[in-house]
């Protein structure tokens, strides 16, 4: 699964950025009004065609097919194959391919692909999480570096926050904390600068998806971290009625993390 997971985020990675790289590309709006590319859509193709073939007895659950949202199963793959469309519209970069295995509700299995930034984040198949270093061959692994959260210091905590969902909530939050810096990240990469040690806490008070978060949540598992619902600490789990996250934080532990 993990090499699976790996190639087809490759792959889909390629293809986006044949579209980035254009002189322009068409952006839709869907139903509920967020945007969608051709980029969305062609890796959506893409990576659904892969994993269908290679795993025609799990569920597939995936942003850009709404007839899957209504279905369920214990285990599943949950895929967003372009997420941080608004990132990619304003070429800023900071967008990913996310593949992500669920099981009972944890998100064990995940790839974390940021083409334009050559970064590369997943689970191995013992489900500890390593960066791949670059430049990436789709047949053939580099070189991997076993990623790990860090001991964080409570009186100087790096907070990571969206860069296009930043509200005043947050930064109330966040004002809770003692921190010496804030960085913004878009999409899942959020999730693996904690999981890397560059970040201590990534507080989430917005509408997410469960395939906006999976395959971060199994990277920042898989380096030690975790994910908690925002109004209860309890862990976040998936499988949840349409796939709709409450608000949430991803930590490293250590953290003292301060109540709603």
């Amino acid at each position: 699964m993990a090499t699976v997971f790996r190639e087809l985020a490759l792959e889909a990675g390629d293809k986006i950025m044949e579209i980035y790289d254009a002189d322009d590309f068409d952006v839709r709006a869907k139903s509920d009004d967020s945007p969608v590319t051709a980029a969305d859509e062609a890796a959506d193709a893409l990576i659904s065609t892969g994993l269908r073939a290679e795993f025609p007895d799990v569920l597939l659950v995936t942003e850009e097919q709404a007839a899957t949202h209504t279905e369920s199963a214990a285990n599943f793959i949950i895929v967003d194959p372009l997420d941080g469309t608004k990132e990619f519209i304003k070429r800023r970069g900071d967008f990913t391919v996310n593949i992500a295995y669920v099981e009972n509700g944890i998100p064990v299995r995940g790839v974390v692909y940021a083409p334009a930034k050559g970064r590369m984040f997943y689970t191995d198949s013992d489900g500890v999480t390593v960066e791949e270093v670059g430049p990436f061959d789709r047949k053939k692994q580099g070189l991997t570096n076993p990623i790990h959260v860090k001991t964080p210091d409570n009186k100087a905590l790096i907070v990571v926050a969206s860069k296009s969902h930043r509200d005043q909530a947050t930064d109330d939050y966040i004002s809770k904390y003692q921190t010496t810096d804030m960085t913004g990240a878009g999409s899942s990469l959020k999730f693996c600068l904690v999981a890397a040690g560059e970040a201590d806490l990534y507080p989430r008070l917005g509408r997410t998806m469960e395939w906006d978060t999976a395959a971060g949540h199994a990277v920042l598992n898989g380096a030690g971290g975790a994910v908690v619902r925002f109004d209860n600490h309890e862990p976040l789990t998936y499988g949840k009625p349409i796939y709709e996250n409450p608000f949430f934080i991803a930590y490293t532990p250590g953290v003292d993390l301060k109540p709603a």
